[in-house]
């Protein structure tokens, strides 16, 4: 990667995250704690309201009944008295003192004008309180709240199980005083219960909610602003409960992306380097490359016999360190896909490796001499190369100088419909778990402690370019065994049907 590419790439990333980077403080009006108190306040006026509104109709109902009962206790006495008319000074002082306009007693169906003051012009309302329905209570409760004051009622009503009904006329102005005197009470009163309420409902969500919730929240902004400082992951609570679990995810996520991002830095700093290196390995093996070309003219015939293979991989290395200066601008590039013979290039691999024979490793190349496939020869080349070298530096680590040990590195290829498959299969000791859990992952995926798993991640990215895949088979008791599948000649249907009719022939017999 080049000192230009990092900076782009660093100030692209400087930029989004500005961009994207929330406020420290949030205003007081878009805070979560103050939504919740205004909702819960909200909630607890509701609840007021809806108790008020039947605790206004009884507390009517209730005033009616005691002046009912009231104007009752009056009657009877005013009924049993000796005289059959009741002098006026008596029902002006029973009036008076009830805060009534008139009084009459029915029983058995006759009529009696105890007390009256003066007959009003007509009634306004007429209040049943033995027959009055609850909805009805409400409904005249909010009447006489509104829109009362200056009518005048006929209130009436059996008295105990007597069998008599008090009747009484009155006027509805004292008691709308009544019913607002009792509202501005309530009012009040639920205002400040609702206040209590919706405090102590705040303090527990606080407790339980808001302050992990803000917790977070701070947590989440102050590692955007430093992710890569270990302290700023989050440190959970001892809780079990969702936000404990969200604590615990959070604080995991926070530790994976700051060693992706601490493995991201590493690459993109090993990435300059190796950019500065192979730039001037390149004009060495140029320098070397002329100096090689002069071999061509000399007359010895071992000179004569492996001068062109070192010309061809001077070429392949300064070809190599070119595509690692360029991959720092941009990706691998496309595949040049011909028509190759896959024998010929594991026979290159073969003799690129050089495997020394007091190792006592075997490189078996079974992939048929007329085994032909659509790829680019020089990338495929890298793959296999990557997946021998692995295999041949596992084996000769693995025992060495037991000569019982079998060390042994077969190629093999076939073909299925118009997917070539070639395996790669060692002896060796296999690959650690570590390696298995993070295949084909650079500085992760390595098989060697030493190792930087370079070599597999550029081979499963040659193989993806190439349309195809590359898995690590499990079929295996001991050893490594890769398996690379790359979809290069389409088949007819028939071709196809015939071949499995052959292969299922086969099987039978």
């Amino acid at each position: 990667m080049t000192e230009g590419a990092v900076e782009a790439g660093s100030a692209c990333r400087a930029s989004a995250c500005e961009k994207n980077r929330p406020l420290t403080r949030l205003p007081l009006r878009h805070r979560l704690s103050s939504k919740v108190l205004l909702l819960t306040i909200f909630s607890v006026l509701v609840a007021e309201v809806l108790i008020f509104v039947p605790s206004v109709a009884s507390m009517r109902m209730r005033w009616l009944t005691a002046r009912l009962d009231t104007v009752a206790a009056a009657s009877i006495v005013l009924a049993d008295s000796e005289s059959p008319v009741v002098p006026r000074s008596v029902q002006d002082s029973v009036l008076l003192a009830t805060g009534t306009k008139a009084i009459a007693l029915r029983e058995k169906g006759a009529s009696r004008l105890l007390a009256m003051s003066e007959m009003p012009q007509k009634i306004d309302q007429h209040i049943d309180l033995a027959h009055t329905s609850e909805a009805a209570a409400i409904w005249d409760a909010f009447d006489t709240l509104f829109t009362g004051g200056d009518r005048t009622l006929r209130v009436y009503g059996p008295i105990g199980n007597s069998g008599k009904i008090i009747e009484l006329v009155t006027s509805d102005a004292p008691l709308r005083r009544a019913m607002l005197q009792y509202a501005r009470n309530v009012a009040v009163l639920s205002l400040v219960i609702s206040l209590i309420a919706a405090s102590l409902v705040y303090l527990a969500i606080n407790e339980l909610l808001l302050r992990p919730v803000r917790r977070m929240h701070r947590n989440m902004i102050n590692f955007a602003h430093a992710p890569d400082d270990p302290t700023r992951i989050i440190i959970p609570d001892d809780r079990k409960d969702e936000l404990g679990v969200a604590q615990r995810q959070l604080a995991a996520i926070q530790t994976d992306l700051q060693r992706t991002f601490s493995e991201q830095k590493h690459l993109a700093d090993l990435g300059l380097a190796v950019s500065k290196i192979n730039h001037d390995m390149r004009n060495i093996l140029a320098s070397a490359q002329l100096m090689s070309d002069h071999l061509a003219d000399a007359k010895d015939p071992v000179v004569q016999r492996f001068a062109p293979k070192l010309i061809r991989t001077l070429n392949r290395a300064i070809s190599y360190a070119e595509s690692v200066i360029a991959y720092g601008r941009a990706q691998e590039a496309p595949p040049k896909r011909r028509r190759v013979a896959l024998h010929t290039i594991i026979t290159d691999v073969e003799e690129t490796l050089a495997i020394e024979p007091e190792s006592g490793i075997e490189f078996r190349n079974l992939v048929p001499q007329d085994f032909e496939m659509d790829a680019d020869a020089e990338q495929f080349f890298r793959v296999l190369t990557n997946l021998c070298r692995n295999a041949v530096q596992a084996m000769a680590a693995d025992r060495p100088g037991d000569e019982s040990v079998v060390k042994r590195l077969t190629v093999t290829a076939g073909r299925v419909g118009s997917v070539a498959i070639i395996g790669i299969e060692d002896t060796g000791p296999g690959l650690p778990q570590k390696a298995r859990d993070n295949l084909f992952t650079a500085f992760r995926g390595s098989t060697r402690s030493d190792g930087t798993g370079l070599g597999l991640a550029i081979a499963h990215e040659l193989v993806r370019a190439h349309g195809g895949g590359i898995e690590l088979r499990e079929d295996r008791s001991c050893g490594t065994h890769f398996e690379i599948r790359i979809p290069d000649m389409p088949v007819s249907l028939a071709n196809w049907r015939r071949q499995k009719e052959a292969t299922e022939a086969d099987k039978s017999a």
